[in-house]
């Protein structure tokens, strides 16, 4: 059996990886998205929602019984100890979903498999997941995203963006580097070359 080239994705919030992923998808690369297993892993229903519950209080469930993040997210963003919490209850049943879909995609028979994460580096998982891509961006546009597609205030916005290492740091760890303070087409260009380089 060839080697699957195992290829990770991360950057800062805000900064596109998301873009990036769906890139990779265009051309039926298998893409494992840690937010996504986050989202199921506390869907109605699970133990991992009933532990959050527990933990903070039922103002964190929307009206219909789902997580309500937003709410969960003024409480746990704003003070470390909480946040760290969060993360004990939920990353058990993240990792457990994350790896039962890396096997499908692994056993899928593409060449390639990309792992989009956006803890990647701050996991110390970025040495399993090489080569390594990073997607950057300017802090004022993670700011200028995040307040439009989150409704958050500047400051809310900044909360977020502090939680994470920076993104530089993770650039610098990176193999290659996407910036996205452009254009669209500008970013689809950066994907092009890092194509070619990674199936060359």
């Amino acid at each position: 059996m060839s080697r699957v080239l195992r290829v990770g994705l991360t950057g800062g919030i805000a900064c596109g990886k998301s873009l990036v992923a769906a890139w990779f998808r265009e051309r039926e690369i298998p893409v494992v998205d840690d937010d996504l297993a986050a989202r199921d892993a506390v869907a109605p229903g699970t133990p991992t929602l009933d532990a959050i519950v527990e933990e903070f209080g039922a103002e964190v469930l929307a009206a219909d019984g789902s997580l309500d993040r937003p709410a969960l997210g003024r409480i746990v963003f704003a003070e470390d100890a909480r946040r760290r919490r969060l993360m004990e209850i939920t990353h058990p049943a993240i990792g457990a979903l994350v790896a039962e879909r890396l096997q499908e995609a692994v056993g899928s028979g593409a060449p390639m498999v990309v792992y989009e994460s956006a803890l990647l580096v701050e996991n110390g998982a970025a040495e399993a997941w090489r080569p390594l891509i990073v997607v950057r961006a300017t802090r004022d546009a993670q700011v200028r995203r995040l307040a439009k597609r989150n409704g958050f205030s500047t400051d809310e916005a900044l909360d977020r963006i502090r939680s994470q290492m920076s993104v530089e740091e993770k650039a610098a760890r990176a193999d290659h580097v996407i910036d996205n303070d452009g254009t669209i087409d500008h970013l689809r260009d950066q994907c092009e070359d890092v194509w070619s380089r990674l199936i060359g």
